[in-house]
Order: C-alpha cells, then structure tokens, then sequence
C-alpha cells in the first residue's frame, strides 16, 4: 500500500516558481574555469582574517560582467506584445539551502547592487542569508505568506508578485545564482527565473594545459542558462566568456569608472 499525504506548505513557494519559469525559454552554455587566481587571493584574505566563499568571488564578477552588457541585465513580460525592461543595477538572486518547519528547501535572497559591492559587502549578505532563521529574516516573509496562502489565492499572490516589470529586481533579482560545490556535483544546469542564470559546481584540482605543460590547478565548471526570449546565444556566449576571463585573472582593484547614471528602458509595445 502506497502512503500519500498533502504537499507540505513548505514547498509551495517552488512549485509557483516551477509554473512561472515554464514561460521561459532556456538554453544552456557551459565552461571549465581555473579558478587559480581566486584560490590565491582567497588564501591570502584568510591570512588577513577575512573569509570569503567561492560564491562571493562569483557574484562580485558577475555583477560587473552584467553590468557591462546590459542587455543580458534584463526582464520580458508580455506575449501578444512583449517588454522588455533594462535595469540599471544588478541584483542576484541566491538560492540557499534551508530547514522551514521541518522541511528541507529551497529559498533565495537577493544581494542587490552587486554590480558595485565589494567582497566583504557581498559576503556579509551571504552570511546573514546562510546562517539566518528563515522564520524571521525579513527577506523571507513573502514566501512564508505564500506558504500559508490557501492554493488558489497563493497563485494571484504569486503572479501579482513577480509580473510587474518594474518591481521584479527587488523579489526575482536580474541574475540568479545556484552552487552545489559544497557537494561531490561537477556542475548542473539550474533556470533561477531570471534572463541569465549561473550555475556553480565544486572547485576540485584537475589537470590543465598552460603553455604547452601539464599542470594541476582547482577548477570549476560554470553553467549558464539564458532565456532565449530575452538574448540570443552569441550575448549569452560573451558573458560566459568574460565571466571566467574575470575570474581566471581575479582581481579587486578597480577596471574603470562606472557611469552614474542608472540604466532602465522600457522597449517593445506594451504588456500583453
């Protein structure tokens, strides 16, 4: 005899977002990154006191590698006649492994402004989403409402959420980002709901190539989904490859003066 019970309150939240990411239209890129560079610059903030995950190295570059192709920063909605909105900053979406009321799930905080945060602003955020209780964190009160939401209503409570253009950067974030490196996975390929999603695996010594040589160096395989409506895949291609160019050749000091004012068009008919 097979048991079956009600789906825990707790998952209801993914299951929305599931229905809602249908409307996508994924592709996928995938690449090995040496991951040298960032190793070394972790040991040595170590040395100074400050820690700093493999995640925060990625977010602190993909901020800026967004921020520099903007139309990759971006949110479609409609499909009789589709807008698409640019957004002048980058706000991630961070999926995080957590316990609410006894299930195990998923839930995302956004890091917003990553396009100009430091390491140790992006980390503080990380932390405070890791080792905080989902019950309280703020962030969070949105899909702990959804969860108590009777089923139908939390499907308008969803919708009415995550439709409007304008406020998607404050609950969806304009790039998301998953790792799974903490794990024995190599890499996988996530849809985070966003135009450009980034997918981490673990950072583990692999024999590489360099100049003819064979060497051992860490290395992590980075997974990019891109939505097709938004951004064909030569854009997505280019972001993929500055993002392990950034990362192969890390640094913190700064590349070039940001314009200050923020970047946020409207473009393509009106919503359908």
């Amino acid at each position: 005899m097979t048991d079956t019970a009600p789906l825990p309150r707790e998952r209801r939240h993914t299951l929305r977002f599931l229905e809602y990411a249908r409307g996508l239209s994924p592709v996928f890129l995938d690449t090995e990154v040496d991951m040298t560079a960032v190793r070394e610059h972790r040991t040595a903030a170590r040395q100074r006191g400050r820690r700093y995950s493999w995640v925060t190295y990625l977010l602190h570059v993909a901020g800026r590698v967004l921020d520099e192709h903007p139309e990759a920063n971006a949110a479609l909605r409609g499909r009789l006649r589709p807008r698409v909105a640019r957004y002048g900053s980058v706000d991630a979406k961070v999926a995080f492994d957590k316990r609410l009321g006894g299930h195990r799930v998923v839930l995302s905080g956004i890091v917003p402004g990553i396009h100009t945060a430091t390491l140790d602003d992006i980390q503080r955020q990380v932390d405070r989403y890791r080792d905080g209780d989902p019950a309280v964190i703020p962030e969070f009160s949105g899909t702990r409402v959804l969860q108590r939401l009777p089923w139908p209503l939390g499907a308008a409570a969803f919708r009415a959420a995550t439709g409007p253009l304008g406020g998607r950067p404050r609950r969806m974030g304009t790039l998301a980002v998953s790792s799974l490196g903490h794990s024995s996975v190599d890499g996988f390929q996530s849809v985070g709901g966003t135009t450009v999603t980034l997918g981490m695996g673990r950072v583990t010594e692999r024999p590489v190539a360099r100049d003819g040589q064979l060497a051992i160096a860490p290395v992590t395989r980075l997974n990019l989904a891109f939505d097709h409506r938004v951004i064909d895949g030569a854009e997505a291609a280019d972001v993929l490859t500055d993002l392990r160019r950034r990362l192969e050749s890390f640094t913190t000091a700064p590349t070039g003066q940001r314009a200050p004012a923020a970047r946020e068009a409207v473009a393509e008919g009106s919503d359908g």
